[in-house]
Order: C-alpha cells, then sequence, then structure tokens
C-alpha cells in the first residue's frame, strides 16, 4: 500500500523537501519557504522564462531591420508574430498534456530546446516564407515553457506565498527582454542591419545551456507528482472541457473563462511588445541607442510590475489585481499613444507605468491558473487556456499592422485597450481562489 500523502496534504505547512516552513517573514520569506529542492525549481523556471523572452524579442526588436531586407509591409511583418502566438497555442497545449503525462521537468526541457533550436534557425533563413515557417516552428516551444515551468514552482509553493512566487518566476520575462534590447544594441551599432538581423537570431542558442542544468539539478515536486501519477485522468483534455452536473462542477465553464481572461490581457500585451519598437522608430524618429534608452524605462517598470503585482494578487486576491491592472493598463495605452509630436521627454516617463501595468497583470496568472485546475489536469488546463489565449490574442498585433499603414502606428495600438476590457468581463465567471491548497 502506497504511503504517499493524500492529495490534499499538499502545499499545508511544509514543502515537498519536509522542511517546516518556519520563516514567514521578510521580504524573500517566499523564496526560503521553498527549500533546496524548490529553489532549484525556481531557477530552472526563471531561467527557462527569461530565455523564452529573450528568443521571442528578437524578432520584435530586428523587425524594421528585417522589413527593409525582404521588402515587407505592415501587415507581413505583424503576420510574423501571430504566426508565432498561433502555433504556440499548439504548443502550450501539448506541452501542457506532457507535463501531466511524463512530468514537469522533462517537459520543461522539451519546451526549451524546440524554442532554442528553431530560434537560431531563424537566423540562416533566406527568404520571407521560411522565415515564417521557423519562427512558426519557435512558436511551439515558446508556447509551453510558461506554463510548465508555472506548474513546476506553483507545486512546491504555499498558497500563502503562491502569487509572489510565481510573480518572480514571470520577472524573468523582463530580465529575458532587457538582455535582448542590451544584445540589439550592440549588434546593430557595431554591424550592418543586413547581417545583425541574423546574428540575433543565432544567439537564440543560449538556452541549451540552461537545458544541461535542468536535466541534472530539478526534479519534481514529489507529493505533486505522486497525486498525478494515481489519477487515470491525468493529461487529459476531456476532463478540462467536462461539463459540469449536479454531482460535480466540471471543468468546463473554467476553461473557458480562464481563455477569455487569458485572450484579452495578451491581446494588450503583445500589441504593445510588438509594435512599440516600431512606433518609437518609424513615428518618433528615434534612432537604435534611442529607442534602447526608452525601452529601458518600458522594462525596468516592466520588472517592478511583475514584482509588485505579484505581492498584490496574494494581497489583494487574483481577481481584484487583475481588474485593477487591467483599467490602469488600458488608461496607459491611450496616454503613451496620444502624446503630442516633439514630447519624447514625456514618453520616456510614461513608459515607466505603462511597462509596470502591463506587466502587473500578468503576476497572478501562474498562481490563479494553478489553483483553477486539478493535479492530474493542471498543465493540460494551464497549457491549454494560457495559450489559447496568446493566439486568439495574437489578432490584436495583426490587425495594429494593417491599419498601421492608414491610422499610422500608434493610432493603431489603441486597440490593445480593448483586450484589456474583455480581460475584466472574463473575471465574472471566474471564482476567487487566494489562498487555495493545491489538490
Amino acid at each position: 500500500m502506497s504511503t504517499t500523502p493524500p492529495p490534499q496534504a499538499l502545499n499545508t505547512g511544509t514543502h515537498p523537501d519536509g522542511d517546516e516552513l518556519t520563516a514567514d517573514d521578510g521580504a524573500l520569506a517566499w523564496l526560503r519557504a521553498l527549500g533546496p529542492n524548490g529553489r532549484r525549481a525556481f531557477a530552472g523556471a526563471f531561467g527557462g522564462y527569461a530565455l523564452d523572452s529573450y528568443d521571442y524579442f528578437t524578432l520584435p526588436l530586428s523587425m524594421v531591420a528585417l522589413a527593409a531586407y525582404f521588402g515587407l509591409d505592415s501587415g507581413q511583418t505583424g503576420l510574423f508574430t501571430t504566426v508565432t502566438l498561433v502555433v504556440s497555442a499548439v504548443g502550450g497545449a501539448v506541452a501542457g498534456v506532457f507535463a501531466d503525462r511524463v512530468g514537469r521537468v522533462k517537459a520543461l526541457m522539451i519546451t526549451v530546446i524546440t524554442y532554442a533550436v528553431f530560434t537560431v534557425a531563424c537566423g540562416f533563413a533566406p527568404n520571407y516564407e521560411t522565415l515564417l515557417v521557423f519562427r512558426a516552428l519557435q512558436g511551439l516551444g515558446f508556447g509551453g515553457e510558461w506554463a510548465v515551468g508555472a506548474v513546476l514552482v506553483a507545486e512546491y509553493t504555499s498558497a500563502k506565498h503562491r502569487g509572489r512566487t510565481l510573480g518572480a518566476v514571470q520577472s524573468s520575462w523582463a530580465v529575458g527582454w532587457a538582455l535582448a534590447a542590451v544584445v540589439y544594441t550592440l549588434v546593430f551599432s557595431f554591424l550592418g542591419d543586413d547581417l545583425a538581423w541574423r546574428v540575433m537570431f543565432w544567439t537564440g542558442a543560449l538556452p541549451a545551456l540552461l537545458v544541461l542544468w535542468v536535466r541534472r539539478r530539478v526534479h519534481d515536486a514529489p507529493e505533486a507528482t505522486a497525486a498525478r501519477e494515481q489519477n487515470p485522468q491525468k493529461g487529459s483534455f476531456a476532463a478540462i472541457f467536462k461539463p459540469g452536473t449536479a454531482e460535480s462542477p466540471g471543468l468546463l465553464r473554467t476553461t473557458v473563462f480562464a481563455g477569455l481572461l487569458s485572450t484579452g490581457v495578451q491581446g494588450g500585451y503583445y500589441t504593445l511588445a510588438t509594435w512599440v519598437p516600431t512606433y518609437l522608430k518609424t513615428e518618433r524618429g528615434l534612432s537604435v541607442v534611442g529607442t534602447g534608452a526608452y525601452l529601458t524605462f518600458l522594462i525596468s517598470g516592466a520588472f517592478l510590475g511583475y514584482l509588485t503585482g505579484g505581492y498584490l494578487t496574494d494581497v489583494l486576491g487574483r481577481k481584484r489585481n487583475i481588474w485593477l491592472f487591467a483599467l490602469l493598463s488600458a488608461i496607459c495605452i491611450l496616454a503613451y499613444t496620444h502624446i503630442p509630436s516633439g514630447a519624447n521627454t514625456l514618453l520616456l516617463v510614461l513608459g515607466f507605468p505603462l511597462g509596470f501595468c502591463m506587466s502587473a497583470i500578468f503576476s497572478g496568472f501562474g498562481s490563479y491558473l494553478s489553483e483553477l485546475y486539478p493535479t492530474a489536469v493542471r498543465g493540460t488546463g494551464q497549457g491549454f487556456t494560457y495559450n489559447t489565449g496568446r493566439a486568439v490574442g495574437a489578432v490584436f498585433p495583426t490587425l495594429v499592422g494593417f491599419l498601421a499603414d492608414s491610422w499610422g502606428v500608434g493610432g493603431a495600438l489603441v486597440f490593445g485597450a480593448i483586450g484589456y476590457g474583455i480581460a475584466a468581463l472574463a473575471l465574472l465567471g471566474l471564482p476567487e481562489t487566494r489562498g487555495k491548497e493545491l489538490a
């Protein structure tokens, strides 16, 4: 007979290493409470997502050079992002199933290797069509990494600290973004544009080094593994689409509204992430170095936003945190894109709150989606809803691209605010989960 603790014992008063959670005070209490194995899992997820971000931003930062090299219009360049995000829905859903069936760590390594290989391949693309295919395949790994890493860390984390712990994992996106901006500034300052964009993609090989470390040092949370393996429905798409009955609430409602929530937030976010660099260069006339300086304010705000949002999602609750920053993000988009011509100092200043708000709203996603699904289908549910949101939200960057020729990039960017309105409405169909133990 198994001696494994029952599923409801997950994250109640000890972490999976067996140590008591006695260090509850202080700014880094959440990190101490993870224990040695949990901290290694955190490092693996943090590094994987940071490099996921780095590989993603090699494209938006190189967009102007790519458009000139291949002779592309705004609609064609916007299609790069759309294809990446649409295919990421497939990658994320598949990675979620893998995470439930073969384990979180194995699925994490597969996603990292996938996005690294195809990011490098993009640098060898001889034409637009080939680059589009490679970028789509990069989306397979890109889509799965965050969901798998978030589930891995969530299962090591107590309910008290889950929001800020997953918010800290989410902050690695800003770290990867900053690294990409630095490398972009250096590469495009010293190399001609025709070679520089290829070098940017070739640097996407960096994640391969992380995989070697994860393979040896990171392990799934043992109690979560036991709970998952004992359930015959692990990794089942049917389970997350099962309608409710009088005896069981089912997960269909949760999946539909969580997908809408993800669609709204990511539609707004990827509109900005894709088009702000182009907006700064084409409509504000900023140089490569100038664009990097403006992005520094945006990325700094993003990093602090992730950390602050993670804290607030534990204090205010998952839903209130998302509502608050959906409203503030929409306001920031409208303000940022309607600054009068010549007021570039004000543009610089507003970049910080824009990055802060559009990132703080993401901080609750890792904890919230993990808490909405039971252990056996947590990877499947989180991978599907988060990445379906990416795919549907990908319509927004493409729409901006096609409207940019007539409206201007700045005018078209206001469509990002619509996404945050969708997210706010989706929350009406979801429960509050703050304080919920994973079972």
